[in-house]
């Protein structure tokens, strides 16, 4: 039994969970930290200035993360110097992108006396240096998803959120120091973990001289799929937070509000996130090598096993959404516990929904076809902007909100399954059995 267990800690699964897990877990109290040092408005300004920074990460991120760990995967030596060089080249230029547009967007705003005091501003004015300040370490998780190096990937994110969190801990403690404060911590914490990439050599700027432009059109060209499916995933969940952001009526404090239950439904997404990491490279490998039919167990395999895993945390939440929301937002939050708690409740139906749909998305792009995922994600985008305009301007409504993320989820999979069954003889009715069996013989299936 113990050797068992020993095997499984050992095991990528489960590096790449505990990795994720420990992450979140000071995401979680920094999040749980904010809510508590701030007011609900500011509160509000700061989610939407990091949901607008995850966003446009994705945006330059999506378009060399993916080809560049499938590319990574079956290569060595000077390819994965290449590699590199040619994934940071990309990464640096649309720095200088974004950077030139967003402090265009700032003076014409200056200059027609138009600035909005919200998190916009804080966006267009620091999320240039943000952006600088992490694109090192970003730039190393991707070679260490490829090498499939959980622990190290782990520690380098640690570094940037663990600095960050031991600061609010002191500060709500001891220091009390304001707004401006924990905005420079943030960015310099983001600073640090990204000089500890460069030194070491992990992140590709030292390997520049290796790029090759063939290189950097092969990662446009499958990045400019993945980049436009991760866009589209960024905005299935930030859309949310967007639209909001736009009611004059709802405005920063519904943000925030609605940021709580988000909170939560994230955490319950972290086992899946983690699986996808070591999914994705697993399917890739299998489908260049020519094993169609170990990719398709594999898929099946982590599909339904997740979503099984999930059902029971998923009651346990749905039970007890009252008090884990009292919580994680505090006391500030009681006036609004009935409807938080109605929205947390409609998400835990959505966690359900949504290992299904993520791997039939992680499915497609391990079969080269990311041109299909961006669809099946442009399509699911569509539909909760719309149910979002719906539920905000016309009705006011966050439980509404909120039920547009199951009604979108339900439409990806069925297109998920929709392509899969066409290119790949992918059938649903082989999820569970499938399942079930990797439960059985889960020793022999992780070492595969």
């Amino acid at each position: 039994m113990l050797r068992k267990i020993a095997h499984i800690t050992r095991e990528k699964n489960f590096a790449s969970l505990f990795a994720n897990v420990s992450v979140a877990a000071m995401g979680l109290i920094s999040f749980m930290l904010l809510a508590r040092q701030l007011d609900k408005a500011f509160f509000g300004e700061w989610i939407l200035f990091v949901t607008l920074a995850s966003f446009v990460d994705l945006l330059r991120f999506g378009m060399t993360s993916t080809s560049t760990v499938r590319l990574l995967s079956g290569a060595s030596g000077e390819r994965i110097k290449t590699l590199l060089g040619s994934s940071y080249k990309i990464n640096l230029n649309l720095w200088v992108i974004i950077t030139i547009c967003c402090y265009s967007i700032l003076g014409i705003l200056y200059l027609l006396e138009e600035v909005p005091a919200s998190g916009y501003l804080l966006f267009l004015q620091w999320y240039p240096v943000l952006a600088l300040f992490n694109l090192s370490w970003n730039n190393a998780c991707t070679l260490f998803q490829a090498q499939q190096n959980f622990k190290r990937m782990m520690l380098v994110k640690s570094s940037n959120i663990g600095v960050f969190t031991l600061f609010l801990i002191l500060n709500y403690f001891f220091l009390h120091l304001g707004e401006n404060y924990i905005l420079g911590v943030f960015l310099a914490a983001n600073l640090l973990s990204s000089l500890w990439s460069i030194s070491q050599k992990w992140d590709g700027l030292r390997y520049l001289k290796f790029q090759e432009k063939s290189t950097v059109n092969e990662l446009i060209h499958f990045g400019k799929y993945s980049m436009g499916t991760l866009i589209g995933s960024s905005l299935l969940k930030s859309a949310d937070t967007f639209i909001i952001g736009m009611s004059p009526v709802m405005g920063a404090t519904a943000i925030a509000m609605y940021a709580i239950p988000l909170k939560l439904t994230d955490i319950l997404g972290i086992p899946l996130r983690s699986l996808t990491m070591t999914a994705y490279p697993r399917m890739s490998k299998k489908m260049i090598q020519g094993d169609k039919e170990g990719a398709k167990k594999t898929f099946y395999a982590y599909s339904g096993a997740i979503t099984i895993a999930f059902i029971p945390v998923a009651i346990f939440s749905f039970i007890f959404a009252k008090p884990l929301i009292v919580f994680l937002g505090g006391s500030n939050y009681l006036n609004a516990i009935e409807e938080l708690t109605l929205v947390f409740r409609i998400f835990t139906l959505y966690t359900i929904l949504l290992p299904i749909d993520r791997f039939t998305g992680v499915m497609l792009d391990s079969i080269n076809k990311p041109k299909l995922n961006m669809f099946k994600v442009i399509v699911m985008t569509v539909a909760n902007i719309v149910v979002n305009f719906i539920a905000v301007f016309v009705f006011n409504s966050l439980a509404l909100v909120a039920s547009g993320t199951v009604f979108f989820t339900l439409i990806g999979i069925w297109i998920g399954f929709f392509y899969l069954k066409k290119e790949m003889q992918i059938h649903s009715r082989y999820i569970f059995p499938e399942s079930i069996n990797f439960f059985k013989n889960i020793n022999s299936f992780i070492t595969r």
